[in-house]
């Protein structure tokens, strides 16, 4: 458990915006920018800062974030443990900016890393998927090539029916690679059936939420060659018990739910129920992906990619190197 520090907090928080190097396009959706949550609390010298995305397919925005936090305002600054706010937030982006903020600001007060806090191994630099954005076949393909670094790709796919043409492409364009794919619940039953024979020929690894929510069912009796895994089907550790037998991965991203005290729950309950990990990231800055980091090393499947689509990081940042990322201590979370 942690402390609760006696000294009052200042509290900032604020929105802020960084354009994307290009349009990307999921299913349904198309990103131009990233729109963030910045939470900083200080502590006489010491600060701890989160930031936060949120969810946008359950209407969690930055402003609305921003509401929940300056309405805890006083209650927070009075002084706030990271086991009092599962209590004071509900699960979403807001807690995960305020939640991230006190582990930073807690591993000042400490001494110690965050990762030595969280009981965490010694951190090593980790594979992560490179995502390529929804597109034209051939212009999915060219992305994957001038990704040339990237030794993991994860293909987002739409809900039309030249998904199989996508997969066959960016294979020809990257023989070697890793591949996931990611339908953002876009696919039907009869169309995963339709494209499973070229997934499975082009070797992808893992299908990420390939129904929508609600339509989990249709995940029974299918018996998959490719591993599933669910995302948008898992928000917190609630739904957990839900998918057992369904997927066998789980996408825990810690906008969804909520931070990354309740990641660390997820990822142990997880583990226990017998399913394999998956961290991702819902866009953002190295403020977004350092928490994340620390989860990574539990997980089979990285995706922290997040930093390569925006114009300008923060500094110090999280670096990429034949295909793997790193974050130094210093970057957020360090003594």
């Amino acid at each position: 458990m942690t402390k609760l520090w006696q000294a009052p907090l200042a509290l900032s928080a604020y929105v802020e915006k960084r354009p994307l190097t290009q349009a990307f396009h999921i299913t349904g959706y198309t990103f131009t920018e990233s729109e963030v949550l910045v939470v900083c609390l200080q502590d006489g010298e010491r600060m701890g800062r989160g930031e936060g995305l949120g969810v946008y397919y359950r209407n969690d925005t930055p402003s609305s974030m921003l509401k929940q936090i300056e309405a805890l305002r006083q209650r927070i600054e009075l002084g706030v443990t990271r086991e009092q706010l599962q209590e004071l937030l509900p699960p979403g982006g807001a807690r995960n900016a305020l939640d991230c903020a006190l582990w930073d600001l807690d591993a000042k007060r400490e001494g110690k890393p965050v990762w030595q806090l969280a009981g965490m191994p010694t951190p090593q630099s980790l594979l992560t998927t490179f995502t390529l954005s929804a597109d034209e076949p051939e212009a999915m393909a060219e992305s994957a090539r001038q990704l040339s670094d990237a030794r993991a790709l994860k293909l987002k796919l739409t809900n039309d029916h030249r998904n199989a043409e996508r997969v066959r492409a960016v294979r020809a364009a990257r023989p070697g690679a890793w591949m996931m794919v990611d339908a953002n619940q876009g696919f039907t039953r009869d169309s995963l059936q339709d494209a499973l024979p070229a997934f499975v020929e082009a070797g992808v690894a893992v299908v990420e939420q390939p129904f929508p929510v609600g339509n989990e069912h249709w995940l029974d009796g299918l018996n998959s060659p490719i591993p599933l895994a669910a995302d948008e089907s898992v928000q917190d550790h609630r739904d957990l018990r839900g998918m057992v037998g369904r997927v066998q991965v789980i996408n825990i991203k810690l906008d969804k739910c909520g931070g990354l005290t309740e990641a660390l729950t997820m990822a142990h309950m997880a583990r226990d129920l017998g399913f394999k990990l998956m961290v991702g990231n819902m866009g953002g800055s190295s403020w977004s992906m350092a928490p994340a980091f620390v989860l990574g090393s539990l997980c089979a499947v990285v995706d922290l990619d997040g930093p390569v689509y925006v114009r300008t990081d923060r500094t110090p940042g999280v670096s990429y190197r034949d295909g793997r990322i790193w974050c130094p201590d210093e970057v957020w979370g360090g003594a």
